[in-house]
């Protein structure tokens, strides 16, 4: 199928009245399905990651409904970007599918693994954080300021995903190269509505909820927990917390990272992930 950047742009229209924007590369049995981050489209993965991850699998990424390609309205909870989730894997004829939730996605992640467990064989949560748990309300004024403002600049997004070193600051720098070098066949931007929308569902999510945190503990497929070390949105912290509070986790915590370590390290994720999707991995080659 060739690489992430030569992948065409697909539609499914689903149950819900949503034709869903999409891409897939790779071949296998049990699709990976990806699940985007905050104010991103089909065009904020990194090529290099889908690259690693489809030579061994279906990957799939796709946009939530009123996000870049797809119709409809963009949703401002995470239960409705789940319900859209499980409506357009269903579209494609699947019934059972691996997950990756990356930032807010990862929030999704969980949403779906919860309210239809049937569908998910194993969970990757990336950069991630519990429902209700204390000190998520929101993000840090600089993160938001960065991340959340009209127009942000490569510097913003820098200062976000990656640390503050030498070294994660030249990988984030390649990283953007590889982003946006696709130049036919570009997503559609995202709006100004899905900024405030998404960030709205972010902020009801981190509303102290003690209830909603310990109902986490109801999954009870393998999950594998991964972030990096410097994180300033999703801080290290929570990863540990929603590993502490999985019955069969797995965590691992990249070095000289933040949000985006899933770019800066992807050679070394997509072999984390591969090796526990294949059944695999394990608590003692993940360091905490």
């Amino acid at each position: 199928m060739g690489t992430y950047l030569e992948t065409d742009n697909k539609t499914s229209t689903a149950a819900d009245g949503v034709t869903y924007a999409y891409r897939e590369s790779g071949q296998g049995n049990m699709p990976l399905v990806l699940l985007q981050h905050y104010r991103g489209n089909l065009d904020f993965w990194d090529p290099a990651l889908i690259d690693a991850l489809s030579a061994t699998r279906r990957v799939i990424t796709f946009d939530y409904a009123g996000v870049g390609g797809s119709t409809g309205t963009t949703a401002d909870t995470i239960d409705q970007m789940a319900r859209e989730t499980v409506a357009f894997i269903t579209s494609l004829g699947l019934d059972r599918v691996d997950l990756l939730g990356f930032s807010i996605g990862s929030f999704v992640a969980q949403r779906v693994a919860l309210d239809r467990p049937s569908l998910v064989r194993r969970l990757v949560l990336a950069s991630t954080a519990p429902e209700g748990a204390e000190g998520m309300f929101g993000w840090a004024p600089d993160v938001i300021a960065a991340v959340g403002a009209p127009q942000s600049t490569p510097e913003d997004y820098l200062s976000v995903f990656f640390a503050p070193s030498d070294s994660s600051r030249a990988a984030g720098e390649q990283a953007l190269q590889r982003i946006y070098a696709r130049e036919a066949g570009r997503d559609k931007p995202t709006t100004w509505d899905t900024r405030l929308k998404q960030y709205d569902a972010v902020v009801r999510w981190g509303t102290p909820n003690h209830a909603a945190l310990q109902r986490l503990s109801a999954i009870d497929i393998p999950v594998f927990v991964a972030n990096g070390d410097s994180d300033p949105m999703m801080l290290p912290r929570y990863s540990h917390l929603v590993a502490g509070l999985l019955p069969n986790a797995e965590i691992k915590i990249y070095p000289d990272s933040a949000h985006g370590f899933l770019f800066q390290h992807f050679r070394e994720f997509a072999d984390d992930l591969t090796r526990f999707l294949d059944g695999e991995f394990s608590v003692a080659t993940s360091p905490q």
